[in-house]
Formats: C-alpha cells, sequence, structure tokens
C-alpha cells in the first residue's frame, strides 16, 4: 500500500496524554503524534535515530542536555542512544515523528 488516511490508523497511547498512529515501511517508521496540554515524556533512550517536525502547539524539548521551547516549523534530530525528554506546552501539540529502523513495537 502506497497512501494511508490518517485516521484510518489504529491511535496508541505512548504514556498518559501522548497518542500516536504508525505508520511503517521496510527501513523506516513515521508516527503522526498528539500531545494533550501539559503532557510529560519522560527521560528515555532507544537505539533508532529520531527526526521530528512540529505542525501546530509548542513543546520545551530536552536532547542530550540541551533544552529549547520548540513550536510550528520546528525540528529536531535525535540520535541514537541519546537521552531526551519532553513537556508539553498549554495547548495540544501535534508532531511527526521518524524512526530509523523501524521502532517494531510501535508497528499497531
Amino acid at each position: 500500500m502506497y497512501f494511508y488516511t490518517i485516521d484510518d490508523r489504529t491511535e496508541k497511547e505512548l504514556v498518559p496524554g501522548i497518542r500516536a498512529r504508525t505508520f511503517w515501511g521496510e527501513k523506516m517508521l513515521s508516527a503522526v503524534v498528539v500531545l494533550d496540554p501539559n503532557a510529560i515524556l519522560p527521560e528515555h533512550s532507544h537505539p533508532h535515530e529520531q527526526h521530528g517536525l512540529v505542525v501546530a502547539g509548542s513543546l520545551t524539548l530536552t536532547i542530550g542536555g540541551e533544552t529549547r521551547v520548540i513550536g510550528p516549523g520546528d525540528l529536531y534530530v535525535i540520535p541514537g542512544g541519546v537521552v531526551h525528554s519532553a513537556v508539553n506546552g498549554p495547548g495540544e501539540t501535534r508532531v511527526v515523528d521518524i524512526f530509523a529502523p523501524v521502532r517494531e513495537e510501535y508497528k499497531f
């Protein structure tokens, strides 16, 4: 299949207040992620490289000890194994994350 509609994919809660719909091929996985107001993504790392784009809202993102407030149009790159976390702002935020290789646990 080459084309998808976001609403056709099952949404899964990753942590309280953060939900994703995922799409994957052989070598990478994309996730459309919705963060509720003030949602917290705890500090963590994974072996996958992660690239992201904020499409709506704003959040405070910490990557490898560096913290920035980012909003629509801002991109981030998280190398595999680097610790990162996020705190969402007062409104809903939407991001698109790309992972390589595919995160098998995100195939839902």
